[in-house]
């Protein structure tokens, strides 16, 4: 599998002020795989500890005091050869069972610059290190999402449906619209977790699939159990199941009550920041006023939305055929599950954090806005070819924005829309599967 981060990780390699680089994202999103195989690709050799199962090498950080030339003498006696600059890459590996290890990373970067280390953790086990050693300003970070789509066509023998979406070839692209969509459909159901993506590679079942992804579901809360404080179990769990059913809603905002009658936000406040501190779920905050900066308008609501779509579709429940056949139950979930692509991609591969829009009155909202250079661009998304888009002219006669996109099944176009000062937005219609080009469109 072809993981687009790499290109980022060959900037890394070969930059002269390189630090250690630590990697970062939920469990099974694919950081292992990826570290192995740039150190394959790109190293003559690979010496590779994983914490969680080398209690040795747990006990030889905990008591090295730090004396990196010690410590590297006692890697190269577990690894069995001798550790090199430049062309050797050090892994550590499930770092956040090992604080010292964590912490080893400041001394790699001042004492032995030379030597190329890459670390990974759950962002859970990582983030509750901060400030007990962590190695703030002596590391570079990555985030590691799952597959986007781009990367799930390339997983599934589609480079050149995917190089021609990277040309941005229009007029070829019109022609394969309907594979493009029924791939979108799939993704919708398999999502970017790379476990699940190879099972369907490996035996085109969709229900292996599934058992996959519900594995995976429980494997999170297993995980999130061993650190988490028994008397904030009962409400993670409620929150985290009612997640599918928030989005599911016309109005998409985060209620507290709707997760359990009498709840409010001060009930819940630790469980969701344990849920968002493992990388399960991501907020979107609302704003009122699209004014830069941006996070300087948010108004306290939110969206919450999952690591993946393919866990929110094993999370509802929701079978193959709903997704495929556009069935009832699809026309009821496509909203949620269309914004939960949107806004994976976004993250992914597009590095936007976005937030939405909604009028005081809330009767108005656009689904994503996000700041680029000195513009707040709005972002209405639609699941199938139905455009009308009541929400989006009115927040353009109104403030007027120099860029708008709308992001649908429909193809490409470009076209203005009039505001109330005279001049006009520049509205760019781009398909539901080509929103990683977003940013290159402004």
């Amino acid at each position: 599998m072809k993981r687009l981060l790499t290109t980022r990780l060959e900037t890394w390699k070969n930059d002269p002020r390189r630090k250690p680089l630590l990697l970062l994202g939920a469990r099974q999103v694919g950081k292992t795989w990826l570290m192995l195989d740039f150190g394959k690709q790109h190293y003559k050799q690979v010496a590779y500890i994983r914490f969680d199962r080398n209690e040795r090498m747990r006990q030889v950080f905990e008591e090295s005091s730090f004396d990196m030339h010690e410590l590297l003498i006692n890697l190269q006696t577990q690894v069995g050869f001798k550790i090199t600059p430049y062309d050797t890459l050090i892994i550590l590996d499930e770092i956040q069972e090992c604080p010292a290890a964590l912490t080893s990373l400041k001394y790699f970067c001042e004492d032995l610059p030379d030597y190329h280390v890459m670390a990974a953790g759950s962002l859970l086990g990582v983030r509750l290190h901060k400030g007990t050693g962590f190695p703030v300003g002596k590391v570079n970070t990555m985030h590691l999402y799952p597959m986007s789509y781009r990367e799930f066509l390339l997983a599934m023998g589609y480079e050149l449906d995917v190089e021609q979406l990277e040309n941005a070839a229009w007029d070829n692209i019109r022609h394969f619209a309907d594979r493009y969509a029924h791939l979108l459909r799939l993704y919708y159901f398999i999502g970017g977790m790379p476990e699940a993506v190879k099972t369907f590679i490996e035996t085109d079942d969709f229900q292996a699939v599934r058992e996959v992804q519900l594995e995976i579901l429980s494997n999170y809360s297993q995980d999130f159990s061993k650190h988490i404080p028994h008397s904030l179990a009962s409400k993670l769990s409620l929150l985290w199941d009612s997640i599918p059913m928030q989005l599911a809603k016309e109005n998409k905002r985060f209620m507290y009550k709707d997760v359990q009658k009498g709840m409010r936000a001060r009930d819940l406040e630790d469980a969701m920041d344990w849920l968002q501190q493992a990388g399960l779920i991501y907020p979107t905050y609302r704003i009122n006023e699209p004014a830069l900066p941006i996070n300087a308008y948010r108004d306290g609501a939110f969206k919450l939305y999952f690591l993946d779509v393919g866990l929110l579709a094993a999370k509802t429940g929701l079978s193959v055929s709903t997704l495929l056949e556009k069935s009832n139950l699809f026309r009821e979930f496509k909203g949620a599950l269309t914004e939960q692509y949107v806004q994976q991609q976004l993250r992914a591969e597009c590095d936007i954090a976005p937030h939405y829009w909604q009028n005081e009155s809330a009767r108005s909202e656009i689904d994503f806005v996000f700041q680029h250079n000195m513009n707040v661009v709005p972002i209405e998304v639609k699941a199938e070819t139905n455009t009308k888009a009541k929400s989006l002219i009115q927040y353009c006669r109104k403030y007027s924005p120099s860029f708008a996109i709308r992001c649908s099944m429909n193809d490409y176009k470009l076209s203005t829309l009039p505001s109330q000062n005279g001049s006009s937005t520049h509205l760019i219609d781009i398909p539901l599967y080509a929103v990683f080009l977003m940013p290159r469109m402004l």
